[in-house]
């Protein structure tokens, strides 16, 4: 596996192995070889790539998989390949809650499945629910704070119409009357938030609304 100093949000990491970020990796690696294949021609770099892909997804296998009391088979966020592994979820992106995001799994697999309920959980150190709202924050912003970018990949990696349903509403009623995303805010006073203007929230909150109008991502008939 690769090594990272910091997470997404720029927070240190506990272990180096921040495994959001490898599996994010592997994807682009997939992605890699494939264009060596039909684009460039080019053997050898496709071949350090699937290299680099297999010591990566192998990392993932042995080291990144934990069998947790509740939940069964999840994936760590972090880990030092010896044993000791950081389990929760951060809302900032790549995260364990986007992997089928840019394509490491389907939403479907039993591996995610049990993954996002422990994320979508109390479990989560760093999921919050109030008055208002629910979901995943940061480390990065007080207790009690959630995301707008993490209720939106909710929504577009979600398969129950229902879950979309309170989303969409829920990132509806907690813009504090701006119009817009925020990083984070209170889960039981949206007033009070973080960053007014975000545009990484405001673009992924666009992108869920885009594919639910277009039926990408359906709703209840």
């Amino acid at each position: 596996m690769t090594w990272s100093g910091f997470r997404p949000s720029d927070d240190a990491c506990a272990y180096g192995y921040l495994v959001p970020a490898n599996m994010f990796a592997a994807v682009v690696l997939r992605y890699i070889a494939e264009i060596c294949d039909e684009v460039l021609h080019d053997g050898d770099l496709r071949f350090q790539a699937q290299a680099l892909l297999e010591e990566i997804e192998e990392g993932i296998r042995t080291c990144a998989v934990v069998e947790h009391p509740k939940y069964g088979r999840i994936y760590a966020y972090e880990t030092d390949g010896l044993g000791h592994c950081n389990l929760m979820d951060d809302a900032n992106v790549p995260s364990l809650l986007s992997l089928p995001y840019p394509g490491y799994c389907t939403a479907d697999d039993p591996l995610y499945v049990n993954t996002r309920r422990f994320i979508l959980s109390g479990d989560n150190p760093y999921y919050y629910a109030g008055d208002q709202a629910r979901g995943v924050g940061s480390p990065h912003t007080p207790v009690n704070y959630i995301w707008h970018i993490a209720l939106a990949m909710q929504g577009l990696t979600s398969n129950d119409p229902a879950e979309l349903e309170q989303v969409l509403d829920m990132l509806e009623t907690t813009d504090a009357g701006t119009g817009f995303m925020h990083e984070g805010f209170d889960v039981n006073h949206p007033e009070n938030f973080t960053r007014p203007w975000f545009a990484w929230a405001n673009s992924i909150c666009s992108e869920l609304i885009m594919k639910v109008a277009d039926g990408e991502i359906p709703l209840r008939t």
